[in-house]
């Protein structure tokens, strides 16, 4: 989307977190960025959770990710457990009307290896699939939050031009994994 007041393309952002742990990172991006983005995440209580895995996943693909342009998924200690993370990833990638999203990746200040390397068993599976792929990247918020304009345009470039590295073929998460606790 053009805005043409500042003269910036605007991107469709979808941000993907654990909503019982990783909010305060969800709510610094909504309070420090929403000049430059599109919000198309879901907030809290848009969706049931008593509601079916099918309908969610529909609701998800259907009302939130359909016209994101990017999908950021924030890592924090449990994120790779959520189904429902997974989900919006796979949703992000699937081909649609409005093609694929790109996606990143942002480590949060608590993960252990935040400042050195990462584990790709510390991040959810299909992220990592897309990292090995070359299609996706991490970050650290830090570096994140001081350029964010610039991975997020890089992203948006990527879905484009290195959509032939998606890799969205793993199984779907059925349930929520045990978290590091």
């Amino acid at each position: 989307m053009y805005n043409y007041c500042n003269n910036v393309t605007k991107h469709k952002v979808f941000v993907s977190y654990y909503h019982n742990d990783d909010q305060v990172y969800k709510n610094y991006i909504d309070d420090n960025f929403k000049d430059k983005i599109i919000n198309k995440s879901v907030m809290n209580n848009d969706i049931n959770s008593d509601n079916g895995d099918e309908y969610i996943k529909r609701l998800i693909r259907e009302d939130y990710i359909s016209d994101s342009s990017v999908v950021v998924v924030l890592i924090g200690k449990n994120t790779k457990t959520r189904k429902h993370v997974d989900w919006e990833i796979y949703a992000g990638l699937r081909g649609s009307i409005n093609g694929n999203s790109g996606l990143i990746g942002i480590l949060l200040p608590e993960m252990e290896n935040y400042n050195n390397t990462y584990s790709y068993e510390d991040i959810p599976s299909r992220l990592a699939d897309n990292i090995k792929s070359g299609y996706s990247k991490m970050y650290n918020w830090d570096y994140a939050m001081n350029h964010f304009d610039e991975i997020i345009n890089e992203a948006f470039q990527n879905r484009i031009t290195l959509k032939n590295k998606i890799d969205n073929s793993r199984k779907q998460m059925q349930i929520n994994t045990t978290g590091w606790y």
